[in-house]
């Protein structure tokens, strides 16, 4: 009972100080949303998969739209150039030529690996739903990489389709963007840990280009993406993230 009382203790002072400058939880996660990603955004990053016994990189280029469409277009190595992934706010398509085929994802297969990576198909989904499909709050504050951040636990609302049970972030104070993320099962176990680094000035902004997903029962496994290129508020339509334009994006 003492220790419920002293979590609880700390809880509300950490929210009274957050709301002593002025920010909830809630705005403090949807600010860190809108500086990664502007109205829209255009980057070239390369995925490296790293495994305990074979390592392969894969060249993308990607567009996004609000948080709702992102487009995906793999570039290299040729076997796989121009296999396309499509999401529209919370359904994801895959083009893939070789077989000439577009093949929507089923909600059965949201926790499968997205190009044999550590990232799930839900993962390309859960960035659009962080600041609606669940109820933020502060937990106190953290340190990583030498930066102050605010530590603020997500849990889902009861109407959302979300596969977390719980996501915790790390978000910085003097830049408002991820450092670390942490993702939970329904059963409150720690699944996958996805860590940012490298912090430059690129796309007019300053960000993390550094992302490193790492599953917590796969040691020696995870998966890298390294931003080369990263423009924000390009211009871009609704009808670019359509499924007739996964055939002809290059």
């Amino acid at each position: 009972m003492y220790a419920r009382h002293a979590f609880l203790t700390i809880a509300l002072v950490a929210a009274a100080f957050s709301a002593a400058r002025g920010e909830t939880a809630s705005e403090i996660v949807r600010r860190a949303d809108e500086i990664m990603r502007g109205n829209s955004s255009y980057a070239e990053i390369t995925m490296t998969i790293v495994k305990p016994d074979w390592s392969r990189s894969i060249s993308l280029r990607s567009w996004s739209l609000k948080n709702e469409f992102g487009l995906v277009l793999i570039t290299e190595p040729e076997r796989d150039r121009g296999t396309v992934t499509l999401k529209r706010k919370n359904e994801v398509w895959n083009w893939l030529p070789s077989i000439e085929r577009i093949i929507k994802i089923p909600p059965s297969m949201m926790l499968q690996s997205w190009l044999g990576s550590d990232f799930t198909n839900d993962d390309l989904v859960r960035e659009s739903s962080i600041v609606n499909d669940y109820t933020q709050t502060l937990s106190g504050d953290s340190t990583i990489g030498g930066r102050s951040c605010y530590k603020i636990t997500l849990i889902p609302k009861e109407t959302a389709a979300v596969v977390w049970g719980k996501v915790v972030l790390f978000i910085s104070k003097d830049g408002y963007f991820e450092l670390r993320t942490e993702m939970y099962d329904e059963e409150g176990v720690l699944s996958k840990i996805l860590i940012a680094d490298k912090i430059k000035n690129i796309g007019n902004r300053t960000l993390p280009t550094y992302w490193e997903m790492r599953p917590v029962d796969k040691p020696g496994q995870k998966t890298i993406l390294e931003y080369k290129v990263w423009q924000f508020d390009v211009p871009l339509s609704e009808l670019f993230f359509s499924l007739q334009n996964m055939r002809r994006v290059r």
